[in-house]
């Protein structure tokens, strides 16, 4: 019976990391996606030159 629940414990572990991995991959495409957005649309600076959007 211990080996059975030993067992299913580490398969509702590896499904709940593994869940957790998907989501932390669109929250990564999400991030590209607006990090994109915002490289593409920054907005031009004084003399014609693109400032950077970011401050750091």
């Amino acid at each position: 019976m211990v080996p059975l629940l030993l067992v299913l414990l580490l398969a509702l572990l590896l499904f709940g990391a593994g869940f957790a991995i998907k989501i932390l991959w669109w929250v990564a495409v999400a991030v590209l996606v607006i990090w994109l957005l915002g490289f593409v649309m920054r907005s031009a600076g004084t003399g014609g030159s693109r400032g950077r959007w970011y401050r750091w």
